[in-house]
């Protein structure tokens, strides 16, 4: 006699959210954080362990004034933004931070139009910055050598990472979920919503947002978006400076910096916890999470290599990259590059110090994007909205990039906090 068959045990029904975020650092938590506050229900995904796992967690730590960036630009409208909004959030939250202001130095006559050129921006962008002769900035940094330099009072240095875990605090705390260790493979769209893939299940949003960082290009195309950027990764490399010659810096002294390259340059900062760190350079990576030169991913690195954009960017800046690939070997050619601006600095005074990786955006033909990069798949239930290009200065901007994205995604314009 057969028995009777059991019924199937009932599935767990496939969790559903107004929004689902696909990553865990500073610009995805800060995007969460804006669509809580909307009432919405919202889920974070991130495949580290932990939040703010690479570009929110490893980098200068610096709270940018929005002096660099052309005027009318993304960046320039969010930093200007986000700087006064970062300096608020860790006052009102008891986070590590100080506003130093900062010297950006000219050391040779040629960078004196550059460097008026960032007075120009920075009075258009709104940011205030006072012009110095050799003595006015010894005022500020004493050890520091150069013709003329601008002071920026609005700079600062706080903890990246302790803001991204304070955002994801407060996404919890009004209801929202926050998945660490969980792979995400694909953003599906339907008519009506978006499956989220993942490696442990799936989740169902009305709409998804994707930033992940060094993965979003990857991400996107796997989710049947055309990015039209590829991600190439370059590691930033720190050096520390051990004592007495840590009190040559007082707060941050940076370059002038070269128009065509959307890196700082070589800079010294005195950090929240009072340590003192100078660079970065600026290598390819050996893969997308590359943090030194013995991680290396052939497969990741064969596709950077044969890039079309990464080609032709070597081929216009081989000598500057080759420079960079020196300093990263060299720590003597790196403190020659210190004593630009810090004569007094010495190779045996350098250690070595974390490194980060950018996740560079850069088009076919080798030009490097510039500004912040969203491209949005539809608008409404069912609409994916990607950010793909979000290096610094995202992690100052990321309490009014957050507020943006959902503004693409919902129409709705939040006041700031």
């Amino acid at each position: 006699m057969s028995r009777p068959s059991r019924p199937a045990a009932a599935l767990p029904p496939t969790p559903r959210f107004d929004v689902v975020v696909v990553g865990g650092g500073i610009v995805g938590l800060a995007t969460a954080h804006a669509v809580v506050r909307t009432g919405r229900s919202v889920a974070v995904v991130e495949r580290e362990p932990r939040l703010a796992g690479h570009q929110s967690g490893r980098n200068s730590n610096v709270i940018h004034s929005g002096l660099y960036y052309a005027p009318g630009g993304l960046k320039a409208r969010l930093a200007v933004a986000g700087c006064a909004e970062t300096v608020a959030f860790c006052r009102e939250h008891d986070l590590p931070h100080r506003v130093s202001g900062k010297l950006i130095v000219a050391t040779e006559p040629e960078e004196l139009p550059r460097m008026a050129e960032l007075a120009r921006r920075g009075k258009a962008n709104g940011v205030e910055a006072h012009e110095l002769d050799q003595a006015g900035m010894r005022r500020y940094e004493p050890h520091v050598r150069g013709i003329a330099a601008l002071y920026v009072p609005s700079t600062g240095v706080c903890d990246y990472r302790s803001i991204t875990e304070k955002l994801g605090e407060l996404v919890a705390k009004d209801g929202g979920e926050i998945h660490t260790g969980r792979t995400v493979h694909r953003v599906v769209r339907r008519t009506d919503d978006v499956v989220v893939r993942t490696d442990d299940g799936d989740l169902l949003g009305s709409q998804a947002v994707v930033c992940a960082g060094l993965r979003c290009d990857e991400l996107a195309t796997a989710s049947g978006a055309d990015p039209g950027v590829r991600i190439v990764p370059f590691r930033g490399e720190y050096s520390g400076l051990r004592a007495p010659a840590d009190e040559l810096v007082q707060g941050l002294i940076y370059p002038v910096p070269d128009p065509a390259f959307p890196f700082l340059g070589v800079h010294a900062t005195r950090g929240v916890d009072g340590h003192v760190h100078a660079g970065p350079n600026a290598v390819l990576a050996l893969a997308r999470e590359g943090y030194s030169w013995s991680t290396v991913k052939p497969t990741e690195l064969l596709r950077s290599l044969t890039y079309p954009g990464t080609l032709r960017l070597a081929r216009r800046h081989w000598r500057y990259g080759l420079g960079e690939v020196l300093r990263s070997l060299s720590r003597e050619a790196m403190a020659t590059q210190i004593q630009r601006m810090l004569p007094d600095v010495r190779a045996t005074d350098l250690e070595p110090a974390d490194a980060g990786v950018r996740a560079q955006a850069v088009r076919p033909d080798g030009s490097i994007v510039d500004d912040f990069l969203f491209a949005g798949q539809g608008t409404g239930p069912g609409s994916v909205l990607h950010v793909l290009n979000a290096p610094s200065p995202a992690a100052t901007a990321a309490l009014p990039i957050g507020r943006e994205i959902l503004a693409r995604l919902t129409g709705e314009r939040l006041a700031p906090l």
